[in-house]
């Protein structure tokens, strides 16, 4: 695919426009890249799939579609060596626990991408009395795929738009990923104020030496 396929993220490159518009230290700056460039190709998928959907993410790790061309091809059995659970299928209120669990099991970084409508929204089973409508309402879902079930382009363009938003997010400290734009701006300002109150302190120094 041309990167001009996924010009539809607009607020992916204003972010990275923001974040080179604050001033990055040129050394830091470069090994965020650096480090970026290789954790968004190396993402490790959890083994999680609980309805049909699974059967597409099946189809997208075979050799048809194959996704380990981009990197996700470790997928893990234990969630303390996955970067992110790709969420196939309904989450029912019994399975939702299990779920949050696993997740919370993983080390940060870590990414949710839930796929098929059943994971966005509920599906077919939306305000059902036993399935969670959406698994947002219990995990941070970094991207949406959705579908009834979708097919496996559609999986590994959502896979792919997940590695685009890990090379812009700042490793060294800054701004994880799941900041409103308002706190990202908060955050930022009281980073200013933090500095601005060193520099004082620095500068009280300098003249209570001399």
């Amino acid at each position: 695919m041309k990167y001009e396929d996924f010009n539809d993220n607009e607020y992916l490159e204003s972010l990275v426009k923001e974040l080179n518009a604050n001033g990055a230290n040129v050394l830091v700056g470069v090994l965020d890249d650096v480090i970026n460039w290789g954790r968004s190709n190396s993402l490790w998928p959890l083994t999680f799939a609980t309805s049909c959907c699974g059967i597409e993410y099946m189809a997208v790790g075979a050799a048809r579609y194959d996704f380990a061309r981009f990197g996700f091809e470790v997928t893990r059995a234990s969630p303390r060596q996955a970067d992110f659970i790709m969420v196939a299928g309904t989450i029912t209120d019994k399975m939702a626990p299990v779920l949050k669990r696993l997740y919370e099991q993983m080390a940060d970084p870590k990414y949710v991408i839930a796929i098929g409508a059943c994971a966005v929204s509920g599906g077919p089973f939306k305000k059902s009395y036993h399935v969670v409508n959406g698994v947002d309402k219990i995990l941070p879902v970094d991207v949406y795929v959705p579908g009834c079930p979708p097919r496996p382009e559609a999986m590994l363009y959502g896979m792919m738009q997940l590695q685009r938003k890990v090379k812009v997010e700042k490793f060294f400290g800054g701004v994880n990923k799941q900041v409103k734009k308002k706190d990202y701006k908060r955050l930022l300002q009281e980073e200013d104020d933090k500095k601005q109150q060193e520099l004082l302190a620095d500068n009280n120094l300098t003249v209570k030496k001399a």
